[in-house]
């Protein structure tokens, strides 16, 4: 249900695309089946050269357009958008999605602000595959990885609703004042683990994220970045240091550290064998050298945190090992069938 501009909106739908115009009919088009709820749905656009702009306006005027000179990320772009927005309710969605009927009202539902609930995600899956899970909401491990929960898994195991770490930012949705009161995503991220660097700051702060399996959402693997690409490496692999360190109590940061060393080891490994060493290296030491800024970060987050070491070690995956090691061998797999 879509609403005039003299109505207020209960949720704004804010999608970020670059040169992202031959996924935006599907994925428009699905928003305008969402039924029940008063909505609103925000394009930002990062600075395409596509003609994005021009052909949502002929075939989408419903659409409000926000529109930026050069390409502010992911981060950026999602923060943007969430200026403008009139709802109370804010839902980032990637523009390479289609969402399934009923999604946007079964989102809504697994809140509950009175018991902390300020976050749900989607059952994120594969367009080519429906039956396999691309996402479960976000994860992170105790060594300061994040993870994709369930992220290869069958459908079959992904059917309970439950409490999970974070939201994939992909597909979720969050109290706008929530949302304002964490200051939004930061964006020195830029793109990658934003949503999981908002989610741990959440969680600090004594707030919960639901799961909701019947929340469904089908999606084109890493049509933007591509995958395996150095650009998605860079920003993984420097973003991940930056939400670890800028996040993690300190006990729980001297407790962890060596495991976080070895698990770097084991990532060193891994991006020489595939070629990218370069890459990863530069990564690493272009976090090195924003630290100074993390650190003022942490600082402030720290200060504010609600929730104790105790509890917080509750949604830190420990088997950080095998669950990467599993993670790779199906991203292996989606990247050789998608050169077959």
């Amino acid at each position: 249900m879509f609403i005039n501009e003299s109505m207020t909106p209960e949720v704004s739908i804010i999608i970020v695309s670059w040169n992202g115009r031959n996924h935006l009919e599907a994925c428009l088009s699905s928003i305008a089946d969402q039924r029940e709820v008063n909505i609103e749905t925000i394009l930002v656009d990062n600075g395409s050269t596509d003609q994005t702009v021009e052909f949502v306006q002929e075939k989408f005027p419903w659409v409000r357009l926000v529109c930026l000179e050069s390409n502010r990320g992911f981060a950026g772009g999602n923060n943007a958008g969430a200026c403008e927005a009139r709802g109370q309710y804010l839902v980032f969605l990637n523009n390479d999605t289609v969402v399934e009927p009923g999604w946007l009202r079964a989102l809504q539902d697994g809140l509950n602000e009175s018991h902390g609930f300020v976050m749900s995600t989607s059952r994120i899956v594969y367009m080519h595959d429906p039956s396999r899970i691309d996402s479960a909401g976000d994860g992170m491990t105790r060594a300061g990885g994040a993870f994709k929960r369930l992220h290869g898994y069958p459908v079959a195991d992904a059917l309970e609703s439950c409490e999970v770490f974070g939201a994939c930012g992909g597909a979720c949705l969050i109290v706008k004042s929530v949302f304002d009161e964490l200051g939004g995503f930061d964006e020195d991220f830029f793109l990658s683990h934003e949503d999981v660097d908002l989610s741990y700051r959440a969680r600090l702060l004594g707030y919960r994220c639901r799961y909701v399996s019947n929340a469904v959402v089908r999606h084109h693997s890493s049509a933007t970045l591509g995958r395996g690409s150095r650009l998605a490496i860079f920003h993984s692999q420097r973003n991940l240091e930056w939400v670890y360190f800028k996040n993690t109590p300190l006990f729980l940061l001297f407790w962890t550290l060596p495991s976080h060393f070895i698990y770097n080891l084991v990532a060193t490994v891994h991006f020489t064998r595939l070629g990218f060493l370069g890459t990863f290296l530069s990564a690493k030491i272009n976090a090195f050298f924003g630290f100074r800024q993390i650190l003022r970060k942490r600082f402030v987050v720290q200060r504010s945190r609600k929730l104790s070491v105790r509890t917080l070690l509750r949604f830190l995956e420990p088997r950080w090992l095998s669950l990467k090691l599993r993670e790779e061998y199906f991203d292996q797999s989606l990247r050789r069938d998608s050169f077959q």
